[in-house]
């Protein structure tokens, strides 16, 4: 009897972490760069290759990924998620980076007018959605591009955002 009870223990364990490992959130290896706060999109959707970048690029660059997917997710104070594993739910971008879109062109001549500090006028940028994405992205693809050739990082609109179908 106790030979059963230990089989029966055995294999309900094992069937429990087989449904947990079916059940497990992962991340899907291309994430749509499409949010809800945005009424509509000027250019088209950026097609994120997050496994890519996770899988491939981390191994094969890993002095660009030291921070292991802290590179990109950060906390509020800007410091890097390195403790971060696949799965683990994270804050959208948008939840700190309030402000859909870009900074109005109308804004950005004020600042220049007012002669913002250089570092206060960063700081409201990335107040805004797409300019913190574009920080983040464009930054790490220069990096990449200034440390290694040939210079294959996208770093311009046209390369990241397809062409939008009308």
């Amino acid at each position: 009897m106790n030979k059963k009870l230990l089989v029966l223990v055995v294999v309900s364990c094992a069937a429990l972490f087989f449904a947990a490992g079916i059940y497990a959130k992962t991340v899907p290896d291309v994430i749509p760069l499409q949010d809800p706060a945005y009424k509509e999109h000027t250019k088209g959707v950026v097609q994120f290759t997050h496994g890519k970048h996770q899988k491939d690029y981390a191994k094969e660059y890993p002095d660009l990924y030291k921070n292991g997917c802290g590179e990109c997710h950060h906390d509020k104070d800007n410091k890097p998620l390195v403790d971060l594993k696949e799965g683990e739910p994270v804050q959208r971008c948008i939840e700190c980076h309030k402000k859909p879109g870009e900074v109005p062109k109308d804004l950005k001549k004020k600042w220049r007018e007012q002669k913002v500090k250089k570092a206060e006028k960063k700081k409201m940028e990335l107040e805004y959605h797409a300019e913190a994405l574009h920080d983040n992205c464009r930054g790490c693809h220069k990096s990449f591009n200034k440390k290694y050739k040939p210079k294959k990082a996208p770093t311009t609109c046209t390369k990241c955002h397809p062409k939008k179908k009308e």
